[in-house]
């Protein structure tokens, strides 16, 4: 088997230390699960935490070593320590109460209070699968979750998706109005929209349990514990069986780069300890983040984590995982402040070999459990092998996010006029990526549209949104928004080297940005919703952008385009034309701002080309200067093309 630097030499130099990463995997592969089973080895889940024993009693278990005293608290003993409810040490730091089935009821709420030398405090459960907080103290609890009926799944997981066009989106902010959405809500109102759009997978944020909403998720406190804000267990997975229905994938974005420093509601200080699950002294402290670093050497957090990995992927049928911040767990220094220039980057002291050995585990254990999942890296840094298979040498995701697209574009639109874009470095920006490893384009995400930042559309249009959206308007700046909008989805979903995302909301062109109620907004929704209306107003131009983004989704869905590398043909820099092939179709952009060519050169393969998408047809806001279906023939190798200016032009070809 080739391995990664047989088909880059530049990573010849690095051969051993690729090598002794490999070696380090395959044992720890080994000694965990020594006949060949990492699925059955991680079952931390099915063992700690609360769980009901087939006699109807309790048994409740939580790894403490630093403990000298647990009780459980709650509402069953009126939130005293009792006798009763004081667990009793097994050994090697795990601790176990046993309960008659009349002790705890559903819907009870409880904690733990845990007593270690020369202190104590609350704790939550480290595998408590589901907490609430309450809605006037604001404090979080632990709740008994034991419904009468289990939920019975109906449907099974989609086919592999080796191209996913994926649907990015947040359950809480999914409803227009100024509240936190439900997973019914989200069920009812957003995954139809999403499936005639004919995206083929959702990547759904803060689906583990946070203290602060206005994290966006990404402070997590109890990683089994499925966020209580958006629903219960049994709405999620209804959720989950629906898309699933609609042969919709469904990935969770899992935090597995950091922890909430919170003691009384996450893993900090758990015990008294602070390097429980993360690293002694500074390095268990994220700088930026204000948060905690786990300690992956360490076996309890690799079983504590992995645990996690199999329990969402069991527990709700999910079809794979986008890891965040894997920069921050991939280095030392969390890549704060570094421009990754050069391999040696890549394989020196400064990386955090712990850290790649877990994803290589939880790659393996993920594609145990379920063959076909999805597995995405959020790396900005680019370290070669991480999307490439584990036989090969790699890490083994399925994906990298290009998480530099989306950069390129801002500051393409925020730096230069429309006359200095350059069409030979779009096309290297938005290709240059490694032939052996997929990515997940996309020209913006959720993290485009925070507070503080500009979506694409606003960036385009800014305040002109407020008043020259609808229909009969005449606009430059809106018309320009609307042409480059448009263009710029589809160059990016073009040039993917593997997958495509977009943020709920952006395929129409979504007002605005985004800001979670917090103190300095006085607590407010406003910009924490996606209005749903304006796309549905026929009045105004949001809707334009949805249809033609449904139809560029289609087209590639239909034609399978991901399936083959895009090839250029033209980059043009005094047109500003760019022209390539992607299998059997052909992409014309003309991103002039004002000339358009007619009669345009493109060399081509003989044949007959059929207009199958163009960016100004009236449908999507354009002024209608092409003809959907018009026929082309080429002549002596070229095709002969009418381009306006601001436009996007797909032509396939006919195949007998």
């Amino acid at each position: 088997m080739r391995k990664i630097y047989d088909d880059d030499p530049w990573l010849l130099p690095f051969k051993e230390v690729i090598d002794a990463r490999h070696r380090t995997i395959l044992a720890l592969r080994d000694r965990y699960a020594p006949d060949g089973r990492l699925s059955e080895a991680f079952n931390n889940h099915l063992y700690f935490g609360l769980h009901r024993e087939p006699d109807g009693s309790w048994v409740f278990r939580e790894w403490a070593p630093n403990a000298v005293r647990i009780h459980l608290i709650g509402e069953c003993n009126n939130w005293k320590r009792t006798k009763a409810y004081e667990l009793t040490p097994l050994g090697g730091g795990t601790w176990e109460l046993r309960l008659d089935g009349m002790f705890l009821n559903h819907g009870e709420l409880y904690k733990l209070f845990i007593e270690w030398p020369g202190g104590g405090g609350e704790r939550l459960p480290s595998y408590a699968t589901r907490c609430v907080q309450d809605p006037v103290t604001k404090v979080f609890c632990a709740q008994v979750w034991d419904p009468e009926q289990a939920y019975v799944w109906k449907y099974p997981r989609p086919a592999r998706r080796p191209h996913p066009l994926i649907y990015e989106c947040h359950i809480g902010m999914a409803s227009e109005e100024g509240k936190v959405a439900s997973f019914d809500e989200f069920r009812r109102n957003v995954l139809p929209r999403v499936a005639a759009l004919g995206y083929d997978v959702i990547q759904i944020m803060a689906l583990q349990e946070h203290p602060y909403y206005g994290s966006f998720g990404y402070q997590v406190s109890n990683f089994f514990a499925l966020s209580s804000r958006f629903g219960t267990p049994e709405e999620f997975k209804a959720l989950v069986d629906e898309a699933h229905r609609r042969h919709i994938a469904v990935v969770m974005d899992i935090v597995h780069s950091h922890s909430v420093d919170n003691e009384a509601e996450g893993l900090s200080c758990f015990d008294g300890r602070e390097d429980l699950y993360f690293y002694k002294g500074p390095q268990g402290r994220h700088p930026a983040w204000g948060s905690r670093c786990f300690d992956y050497g360490k076996d309890e957090t690799r079983y504590f984590l992995l645990s996690n990995c199999k329990f969402w992927m069991t527990e709700y049928n999910l079809d794979g995982f986008r890891f965040d911040g894997v920069t921050s767990m991939l280095y030392w220094d969390h890549g704060l402040g570094r421009d990754f220039n050069g391999y040696d980057n890549y394989f020196n002291e400064g990386v955090d070999t712990n850290a790649v050995v877990y994803l290589a585990l939880a790659n393996l254990l993920v594609r145990e459990i379920h063959p076909g999942a999805i597995t995405i890296a959020e790396d900005v840094s680019g370290m070669p092998g991480l999307a490439a298979p584990f036989i090969k040498g790699g890490i083994g995701f399925g994906f990298r996010m290009a998480m530099g697209i989306a950069d390129h574009w801002i500051k393409w639109i925020k730096e230069k006029t429309d006359e200095q874009w350059s069409m030979g470095e779009i096309w290297h920006e938005l290709t240059n990526k490694r032939a052996d490893e997929k990515t997940i384009s996309y020209a913006e995400c959720h993290d485009q549209a925070l507070v503080g930042d500009k979506t694409i559309i606003f960036r385009l249009m800014d305040k002109e949104m407020y008043t020259a959206m609808n229909i009969g308007s005449e606009n430059l700046t809106v018309d320009r928004g609307m042409a480059l909008h448009k263009m710029i989805r589809l160059v990016t979903l073009a040039t993917s080297g593997g997958g495509y995302l977009t943020f709920m909301g952006n395929e129409f062109g979504h007002p605005e940005w985004i800001d979670f109620p917090r103190e300095g907004n006085r607590w407010s929704f406003h910009y924490a919703r996606r209005q749903w209306s304006l796309e549905d107003n026929d009045s105004l131009r949001y809707g334009q952008l949805r249809n033609f983004d449904e139809d560029m989704v289609h087209l590639f869905k239909k034609q399978a385009l991901l399936d083959d590398s895009p090839q250029l043909i033209k980059a043009d820099e005094g047109d500003h034309v760019l022209i390539f092939r992607r299998k059997n179709c052909i992409f014309a952009f003309n991103f002039h701002p004002v000339e358009s060519y007619t009669g345009y050169g493109v060399a081509v393969p003989d044949g007959l080309y059929i207009s199958v998408l163009d960016s100004d047809d009236s449908r999507y806001g354009g002024f209608g200067r092409l003809q959907r279906g018009e026929i082309h023939w080429t002549q002596d190798g070229q095709l002969k093309v009418y381009l306006p200016a601001r436009t996007a032009l797909v032509l396939m070809k006919k195949v007998d």
